[in-house]
């Protein structure tokens, strides 16, 4: 293979990215979209398209047109993830992880003052107790051994920052 078509494959391959969100309800997944993906992937979002099946529609286009894209759910189960890893795959994506660690009393707290924040002019709905709570209970953390090429651990630093971190490749 010639270097000019090993540097087009590696360019490809960069563009092509499918990232997966882990994380309880309000640990800042969305807010962490619109600062660091927005401009760049499509946001696949169960609770913005309503369906599965319009989930599905949405990602099987971003794979088509080989866009990169943001899959902003919880998660929280390796067979959760695995809906978006195995086709993403299969389309020669990278495929990265993001996990938000975050403390249920924090998400609590952030939940419930969803009402007061806007997010592009629309609040942000409150997520029922026990949903957060139903949610942290199976929420497993991402491993490469599912298929991730990269994951990442997120925490709220600052009202208005985030700390990531690169996991080492445990198996």
């Amino acid at each position: 293979m010639q270097t000019t078509e090993l540097i087009h494959l590696l360019n490809q391959s960069r563009k092509m990215e499918a990232i997966i969100f882990t994380g309880i309800q309000a640990s800042g997944k969305s807010t962490f979209y619109r600062d660091r993906f927005c401009d760049s992937h499509i946001r696949i979002n169960l609770d913005m398209l309503k369906t599965r099946h319009r989930e599905k529609i949405l990602l099987h286009a971003c794979l088509e047109a080989k866009q990169p894209f943001v899959v902003d759910n919880t998660n929280p189960t390796r067979e959760d993830r695995q809906r978006y890893i195995v086709p993403a795959k299969q389309y020669g994506f990278r495929i990265v992880s993001y996990y938000f660690q975050a403390n249920l009393e924090d998400c609590k707290q952030r939940n419930l003052s969803r009402t007061a924040k806007l997010m592009r002019s629309a609040p942000q709905k409150i997520v029922p107790l026990v949903g957060l709570i139903s949610t942290a209970k199976r929420l497993v953390k991402p491993l490469p051994c599912e298929g991730f090429d990269a994951i990442y651990s997120v925490a709220i630093a600052t009202e208005n920052t985030f700390s990531v971190e690169e996991l080492s490749h445990e198996v």
